[in-house]
């Protein structure tokens, strides 16, 4: 199990990295413990309700704990206008864990760019301000590119309504997987799915017969689609498994995408990600790449992320981040602006110094 420390051991380790993320021109801004439920329902659909507290307001209705500082400060900065802006912020954070998975409860010290400097640039400016903060702590380093896997999907030979459904499961492997073999021909319709379009009854629950009907229509038109070529899916298993050193990740990529087009421009932009990490002296043979690497976080990211771990140990990272440009899209009602950002646990810092 990873030391963790005191609350106020915690609280004076996030101060010192707070000031080093000042120092770095970010204003500190606050967000407010309990946040609106519907925003985050709206993003993530009733997963979020397995992850975060939820609770009644009678005057405001439902609300959660903040599960992070990510979407309100987002929020923030889309309605003040969406420009430049650099931030930092400490405070704490609450999550359900799985048992003995760590706290549900601490403490998240974040430093995040909203800025329209090159997406390599700021990726490497906010990993290597992080790291920074770290010091000389013994942590293993993690990285891939969510855009890589999206970029895959929205290449393949199928359906517009295929590439939607594993685009929403991206960031749940195992459906995603399911739903991959499924399109790709390598499962069998559902059993239950065939039973229904076989003889399909007028009315399910509450839903009324138009909706069901449109719904019926929608999942023949998917019976009938043809599967995902054999070949692409061979790229694709391809894809997926590549994780490796950085440098020799980025030479499976380029070999894949040379026969697989539909990725090129996001391994290009990996390409330049890990030029501006070497330009900061980061040492790119010391992070390990994997193409799945960040599926299991939040779901906002759509590019480039990171994770720090105490060496030996996979959970709970000690710092992680990564980009979500998509995310500013969504709570800016269309207005977008390029974001990237990370935290670290304060707790996880002090307990790995005293170890």
């Amino acid at each position: 199990m990873i030391p963790t420390a005191s609350k106020a051991a915690a609280r004076a380790e996030a101060a010192r990295i707070l000031a080093l993320f000042t120092a770095a021109g970010a204003e500190i801004v606050e967000a407010d413990i309990l946040q609106p439920a519907d925003v985050l329902l709206d993003l993530y659909g009733e997963d979020i309700r397995a992850r975060a507290y939820v609770t009644n307001d009678p005057l405001r209705g439902e609300m959660m704990l903040r599960p992070d500082f990510t979407v309100p400060l987002v929020q923030m900065h889309m309605a003040a206008g969406a420009g430049p802006g650099r931030y930092a912020y400490a405070g704490e954070v609450f999550r359900r864990q799985e048992v003995s998975a760590g706290p549900a409860e601490f403490i998240q010290v974040g430093f995040e760019l909203f800025t329209e400097q090159a997406e390599a640039d700021a990726d490497a400016e906010v990993y290597a301000t992080i790291t920074a903060a770290l010091g000389d702590l013994n942590v293993q380093a993690a990285m891939g590119d969510i855009g890589i896997l999206v970029s895959a999907v929205r290449a393949l030979d199928t359906s517009d309504a295929r590439k939607a459904a594993l685009l929403r499961h991206v960031w749940r492997p195992r459906r995603f997987r399911l739903l991959l073999d499924r399109f790709g021909g390598r499962q069998p319709l559902p059993g239950p799915r065939a039973d229904v379009l076989a003889d399909a009854p007028p009315a399910f629950g509450l839903r009324s017969m138009d909706e069901v009907a449109a719904r019926l229509d929608a999942m023949r038109e998917d019976a009938a689609t043809p599967p995902i070529p054999p070949a692409q899916m061979a790229l694709f298993d391809e894809i997926l498994a590549v994780a490796a050193p950085a440098p020799q990740a980025l030479r499976e990529l380029r070999d894949i995408a040379s026969r697989y087009a539909g990725i090129a421009p996001a391994v290009a932009r990996l390409s330049l990600r890990m030029e501006a990490l070497t330009a900061r002296g980061i040492d790119l043979t010391e992070i390990a790449f994997e193409t799945t690497f960040g599926r299991t976080a939040l779901e906002y990211y759509d590019g480039f992320v990171f994770g720090l771990y105490a060496a030996g140990r996979h959970f709970p990272p000690v710092a992680s981040g990564g980009r979500y440009d998509a995310l500013t899209r969504v709570l800016g009602q269309g207005r977008a602006v390029p974001a990237v950002g990370g935290v670290i646990r304060p707790e996880i810092v002090v307990g790995l110094k005293g170890a």
